[in-house]
């Protein structure tokens, strides 16, 4: 079946069906079920896709026909890795979600969400893409609020004023790009076509930018991210960390570049510059952090620094190197996050100085961990290293010192994610722990999945590259200076 609306209103359905479940055991295996049909029906998509430049299995209704409003969709080579980025992505995180008495509409909100994300990447409308944008907020918002720890009201109320305010920026430049052009349209390619001077695509750029640089985080737009996923219960915190911040980096590719690329051009070396101070910044504090969950969040603003860089290098290998590594960071964080809840849940606590020698009462969690590590750090024949490599290639054809300062993600990482692994892993273990257990059923399967793409990734790069490379290569022939 290749109707891309069918993989819209899978978790809808599954979202209205589970807000009725009050059952705990029934909502996790409904949830679980729905998104690994979901899962199933991408894959056709995956079969079917011909690595081309082309827009494949389009679909288009008029929404609102007195503004040229339609509901378009479809797939290319940059989307598609978001799509099954995000469908791969659900069902583990709703079997993670098995260890805790979750009712169903805990999970009906991941499945609403799940809808809005997918909107975002599928849309080839601005209108159809601004309904995705602000829907994936919404449920996410909630599973924070309602289920995260100590003030979490006051912080999710920090996070969505942030995101509110990128967003009503953002639906100012579409309106504008929108009786720009010669229809009126919302329609992307109608948008691509405007040939508008650089005295607007500058004021457009930074419309854009603040929205998607305050949900990817860059610096230093960054401040309401480590308090969020700090107290964010472990779910909200893989779907923040592991899907919703790449909206932010699909956002730059699909929408920033080819639409203002004379503004992207001007304030790029701006731009490489605050993705550099972000990387180097993060991960400093990173290497601070006693709370292994907060370590976590200041790494993924380093990752997604480079990512940033890579983005704004202008060049194939920046682009690919970000497609891949968004890819690759939705992976690795998902797997970390999950196995810091594994570890607060048996000792009690996240706080690096009072865990260690964990390894020894649990084997199995100690060696999926340190792979999954490995892979986060950019080791060789792990799906961080071709990431990595590539955005440093291409941050390095822009500018030697930006690849030399950008560069020190993969030194200061080692450092502080092989700390994390000494303190918890090795050592001693306290007395209060002795009754720590091995993981097992739902923990085992979702980290030894993670673990295998982090090295089947790492072997096989190309199943990710060639999908993208064609769209890559047209979208930069496309940008007009």
């Amino acid at each position: 079946m290749s109707n891309l609306f069918i993989l819209l209103l899978v978790p809808i359905i599954s979202a209205l069906v589970l807000c009725f479940v009050k059952d705990v055991v029934r909502a996790k295996w409904i949830a679980l079920i729905a998104s690994l049909l979901e899962l199933g029906l991408s894959i056709p998509f995956l079969c079917g896709f011909v690595p081309d430049a082309s827009v494949q299995f389009e679909q288009r209704w008029m929404w609102v026909e007195s503004l040229g409003i339609q509901f378009h969709i479809g797939l290319d080579g940059i989307s598609l890795p978001m799509l099954l980025l995000t469908n791969g992505l659900i069902p583990l995180i709703v079997l993670s979600s098995f260890r805790k008495a979750h009712k169903g509409n805990f999970f009906a909100l991941i499945s609403f969400m799940q809808a809005g994300l997918l909107l975002v990447f599928l849309a080839l409308d601005a209108f159809t893409f601004y309904v995705g944008w602000e829907a994936a907020l919404i449920p996410i918002y909630f599973i924070c609020a309602l289920w995260g720890d100590g003030d979490r009201i006051r912080i999710n109320l920090k996070f969505f004023i942030y995101t509110f305010f990128g967003s009503l920026l953002m639906l100012v430049a579409l309106i504008f790009l929108y009786n720009q052009s010669a229809a009126p349209s919302f329609e992307w390619s109608a948008f691509v076509a405007l040939d508008l001077p650089e005295s607007t695509q500058r004021w457009v750029f930074w419309a854009f930018f603040f929205a998607f640089a305050i949900k990817i985080p860059i610096f230093p737009f960054h401040t309401w991210q480590p308090d969020t996923y700090t107290h964010a219960p472990a779910a909200g915190t893989m779907l923040l960390a592991g899907i919703m911040l790449k909206m932010g980096v699909y956002g730059l590719i699909r929408w920033l570049l080819p639409v203002a690329p004379l503004g992207a051009l001007a304030y790029s070396q701006v731009i490489m510059v605050l993705c550099v101070i972000g990387i180097v910044y993060a991960s400093i504090i990173a290497f601070r952090q006693q709370d292994a969950k907060r370590l976590i969040a200041y790494s993924s603003i380093a990752h997604v620094g480079l990512i940033s860089a890579g983005v704004f290098s202008w060049n194939s290998e920046g682009l690919q190197g970000a497609i891949i590594q968004m890819v690759n960071h939705g992976l690795n964080v998902v797997g970390l996050f999950f196995i810091i809840d594994i570890l607060q849940e048996r000792t009690g606590t996240r706080t690096l100085a009072e865990w260690g020698g964990v390894a020894s009462k649990a084997p199995r969690l100690a060696a999926v961990f340190l792979l999954i590590l490995m892979g986060a750090v950019g080791l060789p024949l792990t799906n961080g290293f071709i990431g990595e490599f590539l955005l440093l290639k291409g941050v390095f054809d822009y500018g030697v010192w930006y690849a030399v300062f950008g560069g020190l993600t993969l030194i200061l990482g080692a450092v502080y994610m092989l700390r994390l692994y000494q303190k918890s892993m090795l050592g001693a273990l306290p007395e209060r722990y002795v009754k720590v257990v091995d993981i097992k059923g739902y923990e085992l399967l979702v980290l030894v999945i993670i673990a295998f793409f982090t090295l089947f990734l790492g072997v096989w790069p190309k199943v990710i590259l060639q999908l993208s490379e064609a769209s890559v290569t047209n979208l930069l022939n496309q940008i007009k200076f």
